[in-house]
């Protein structure tokens, strides 16, 4: 009567927790499509203040009204441009100057030398923010398509930022909703029942609705700062970390439903065996993203809180919502297979793993010296890696109208012509600094900007001075997204710093990419040992060991490394893509390191519980057998969600969804299967030291398993 009770009352909270969790998904639903509606895309904003170009930054705005980005309308006939055309580009320039947002008058259209190209400029007011996308969109509605041989596109620095705009729009749709497609799939071919994987997808619907409400409010109210790689890398690891955590509470779950009779007690058993781990799990990812706080790059700052504010919900919901789903579920949830009470040892319920444990316990060295000499030669391909900062035309994996535009630009004018480098100097030196930058090699021109408005620029009109200060332009020979372009900033800032008293300092396009540059290297430098320590103490803790943390980052590090070099390669021979952007090797570490320690922190956390009963030896064999399924079937999720960043024609995220995938599969299949039990079962029981279980003597069953 009293078990009655007690599992009415437990199917009482159950119904109250799905009830409270669905309203609070109804709330929150919406918010999920309104993060675009905060989240920033202006590069510029994402310097550190004491970078040199956001000094250049601060000061440009004392010069104009109005702080304006260029866009670069460029028309072209390669067989020269004629009257016809120069009168459209003209009757183009003034319906330019009429859009909201333009900043006008524009000056008349710029000719190339060789006649076969002209360009108007046309500023728009950086106060509009992401509005710039739709002023760039009505440009390029008013100059029309191509015609009768000639080409016209819209480039320059407000070019780009309106296709990565659009790119990034493509997030609350097409994104989520590939997302979502490849999680169902999957949970239908792991669970092949068609009821159980409701619960898992909708448990991590929930949680992503949830943490679209908290980033919202703290985007909108500047808390955090939302940019469109954020929002991407938040959908994907929302979905994949939330289906990691519902397959490992209902693999548990069903485990212990053949112990025990009512699915109350079956439900508390589990959770008490699988929440340390996840909770573990979602500590060790929440803290390393955390650690981005670190970073000298706002854009980085804005990623480590999101995506963390984005696992703390995923827990949350993971370990409350979705027991009582299950709960209610009962036995009927896995139908048609349904787990019966029959006192079955785990591992008869994993056949193929237990097979791969009898393999690793016969071969245990040559197993994980095998695997690791794998792993290691792997890691040769970081030659071909390439860091670099992307140009504009190897941004984006498909060819936008801004990049066409920039390759006009690059075949006609000085590559770049619209795109200066602009530096500050006192007006006592100006001319000194002047002549300096012109000797710069890589500098096709240097002027200084006037107080005139209108009309071609007078040869010899006084600079405008502005406190003591005054402006000079530097139209670089390469394009301003270009290695050569990089190259010319630093030999530029280098010259002019060396004129005496002219405190010159160098901003524009090309000087934020190559502090951008610089952030990336100081950041990678200063956050890895951060991330690697905190993971460090979050092992230590749950496995109350030294040892094993140590030989568990190891591994880690060795599947990142190897990940590295074998994506290198895919990226240079199968995708023919130049490089990865400085920022890659910090992302993937972060969540490569993160998320690779959550299958090891599933398994030896099982290992360690298991070693208690039977052990250490025993405890390996047995831990990997009962989490080698679930644990395949969460890497493959995971992997799969990221993958699906694919659909993003954006190289940068491209590459870090394939790095992400890659590292996944390397470290469930490799690392986790076959090289950390057999390093582990080949070490025995002082894997645990110095905690008491490395000196508890088990030598019958050591040798029984071992056997």
């Amino acid at each position: 009567m009293a078990g009655r009770r007690g599992a009415g009352a437990a199917t009482l909270i159950a119904v109250l927790v799905v009830l409270g969790w669905l309203v609070v998904g109804g709330i929150a639903g919406p918010y999920s499509g309104k993060l675009g509606e905060v989240a920033t895309n202006d590069n510029a904003s994402f310097l550190p203040a004491e970078a040199e170009a956001t000094r250049a930054q601060d000061l440009a705005g004392r010069f104009v009204e109005r702080q304006s980005t260029p866009a670069l309308v460029v028309y072209e006939r390669s067989s020269g441009v004629t009257d016809a055309d120069k009168q459209r580009a003209t009757a183009d320039a003034a319906r330019f100057a009429q859009v909201p947002g333009v900043i006008g008058p524009l000056p008349p259209p710029i000719p190339s030398q060789d006649g076969q190209a002209l360009q108007v400029v046309v500023p728009i007011d950086d106060a509009d923010g992401e509005e710039i996308g739709r002023v760039v969109d009505e440009l390029r509605r008013i100059a029309g398509g191509d015609r009768d041989g000639l080409t016209v596109d819209v480039a320059g620095p407000a070019g780009l930022l309106a296709d990565l705009i659009e790119v990034f729009g493509a997030i609350d749709g097409p994104l989520l909703l590939v997302t979502l497609v490849v999680v169902l799939v999957i949970l239908l071919i792991v669970y092949r029942s068609p009821v159980l994987w409701i619960f898992p997808l909708l448990a991590a619907g929930l949680s992503y609705a949830l943490a679209a409400v908290f980033v919202y409010y703290l985007a909108k109210h500047d808390v955090i700062q939302l940019n469109g790689q954020a929002q991407g890398i938040l959908t994907v690891l929302v979905f994949g970390a939330g289906t990691d955590y519902a397959l490992l509470l209902i693999a548990r779950y069903r485990e212990e439903l053949h112990r025990h009779e009512r699915p109350w007690d079956a439900m508390k058993t589990a959770w008490r065996g699988a929440a340390p781990a996840i909770i573990a799990s979602g500590a060790t990812v929440i803290v390393s993203l955390l650690c981005l706080l670190l970073s000298s790059l706002n854009s980085n700052r804005a990623l480590g809180p999101v995506s963390a504010v984005g696992i703390a919900a995923t827990l949350l919901v993971m370990l409350t919502f979705l027991p009582a789903l299950l709960l209610l579920g009962g036995r009927w949830a896995f139908w048609p297979r349904r787990p019966r009470v029959d006192q079955a040892d785990p591992q008869t319920e994993h056949g193929i793993w237990s097979r791969v444990a009898r393999f690793v316990a016969r071969h245990a060295r040559p197993v994980w010296l095998a695997t690791a000499a794998g792993l290691a030669l792997l890691t040769l391909g970081l030659t071909q890696l390439g860091v670099t900062t992307l140009g504009q035309s190897d941004l984006f994996t498909e060819r936008t109208d801004s990049v066409a535009g920039q390759e006009v630009i690059a075949r006609h004018y000085p590559a770049g012509t619209g795109s200066p480098a602009t530096i500050f100097t006192n007006q006592q030196t100006a001319q000194e600094v002047a002549r300096v930058a012109q000797g710069v090699r890589g500098v096709a021109a240097v002027r200084p900007v006037t107080d005139q408005r209108t009309g071609p620029p007078e040869e010899n009109a006084p600079p405008k001075v502005v406190d003591g200060k005054v402006q000079l332009e530097a139209t670089l020979a390469d394009p301003p997204d270009s290695d050569g372009a990089e190259q010319a900033i630093r030999d530029l800032r280098a010259a002019v710093h060396r004129v005496a008293g002219a405190d010159a300092v160098v901003g524009g396009f090309t000087a934020i990419n190559v502090d951008t540059s610089a952030a990336s290297t100081r950041d990678r430098n200063v956050i890895i040992p951060v991330v690697l320590l905190v993971i460090a103490v979050i092992l230590a803790l749950l496995l109350r060991a030294l040892l094993a943390p140590v030989l568990l980052i190891a591994t880690v590090l060795l599947s990142f490394l190897a990940t590295l070099g074998l994506c290198a390669l895919i990226f240079r021979y199968a995708f023919d893509f130049p490089g990865v952007d400085a920022s890659f090797p910090l992302f993937a570490f972060v969540f490569l390191v993160a998320l690779g320690i959550d299958y090891n922190i599933f398994l030896m956390s099982r290992v360690r519980e298991e070693s208690v009963k039977r052990g250490t030896r025993g405890g390996v064999l047995v831990g990997l057998a009962v989490t080698g399924g679930v644990i395949t079937s969460a890497g493959i999720v995971l992997a799969a969600t990221f993958s699906a960043l694919a659909v993003l024609p954006l190289v940068v995220l491209v590459e870090l969804g394939v790095a992400v995938a890659v590292g996944v599969l390397l470290d469930t299949i490799v690392v986790r299967s076959l090289l950390v039990p057999a390093l582990s079962y080949d070490i025995g029981p002082k894997i645990w030291w110095p905690s008491r279980l490395s000196r508890t003597a088990r030598t019958e069953t050591e040798a029984g398993h071992a056997g």
